[in-house]
């Protein structure tokens, strides 16, 4: 069985996820980033500038490649094309860390744009274990698993998600990534406390910790509905959560993550300083 925290080489740092606009800031001014984050389906290629800058990056900077393509929650199986593609990128890159989602976005023939959520049953726990033994299996090291941003919970669930998390750590090997703004979106969602699940997380796990920004809307009777959009910079009680979990667990890489309307670099470089600091604050 693999180990995905004993084999894990990301500095306990800040790290942000990369953007081709801001090559030349990180590689002139990359102030307390300590890594970079790229996602693997845009890297699956064989040649041309990505790729190129990329392999100058790694030289630089631990590199963790985060998937959000495989559908490990899916129903039917893994893309064996996907998984081969997957393979070929993380064998000449040798990232210092990789992760998927818990989520699924294929059904049959289909490809849906979103990252969906799953009920956490115990047919649904044995699927995922396998899928994720198989990708561990085919790419020779452990990974990481990040927890969803939750809009609505399954009656037909019979455990907590934490506790299915958990279970998948004892049956596969894999390790965890959390997703502090991804709790904070889900229990405003359901209406819990991102304390109480934070608590009870299997935090020697984790790998990872991600922060984003996220968007606010209402559902039909005025309710809060927080969106997970990666569109905006961290709120505060996002930064709240991540002091409480980091208290508990102690220093980890820690990821900005804004993927869409990415502002300029002195923008995300206020982020990764603020993250640093509340890795200062944290004794190991």
């Amino acid at each position: 069985m693999f180990d995905a925290i004993q084999n894990l080489t990301l500095p306990a740092r800040p790290g942000v996820g990369y953007k081709a606009q801001h090559y030349r800031d990180i590689m002139d001014h990359p102030g307390p980033l300590g890594w970079l984050e790229v996602h693997a389906e845009n890297y699956m290629g064989d040649g041309g500038r990505p790729i190129a800058q990329l392999r100058h990056l790694a030289e630089r900077f631990p590199i963790s490649v985060h998937g959000v393509g495989l559908s490990i929650g899916g129903e039917g199986a893994l893309d064996a094309d996907h998984l081969a593609r997957l393979k070929h990128l993380i064998s000449w890159l040798n990232p210092a860390s990789f992760s998927e989602h818990l989520a699924w976005s294929t059904h049959d023939s289909h490809f849906y744009n979103d990252l969906l959520p799953l009920p956490y049953t115990r047919q649904t726990l044995d699927r995922v274990a396998s899928h994720i033994n198989q990708v561990q299996d085919t790419v020779g090291r452990p990974m990481l698993l990040e927890n969803p941003s939750s809009y609505l919970a399954f009656a037909e669930s019979t455990m907590s998600e934490t506790d299915f998390l958990r279970a998948l750590t004892q049956r596969t090997g894999c390790g965890l990534l959390l997703d502090v703004n991804n709790v904070f979106v889900s229990a405003t969602n359901l209406k819990t406390s991102p304390q109480a699940y934070i608590d009870t997380f299997p935090l020697a796990a984790v790998g990872e910790i991600h922060l984003g920004g996220h968007d606010e809307d209402e559902d039909e009777t005025g309710a809060p509905l927080l969106i997970d959009s990666h569109g905006k910079a961290v709120v505060d009680p996002v930064w709240a959560l991540l002091d409480y979990t980091l208290a508990k667990c102690g220093p980890k890489p820690l990821l900005i993550e804004w993927d869409t309307d990415v502002p300029e670099w002195a923008v995300l470089s206020g982020e990764i300083a603020r993250a640093d600091r509340a890795l200062a604050m944290v004794v190991s």
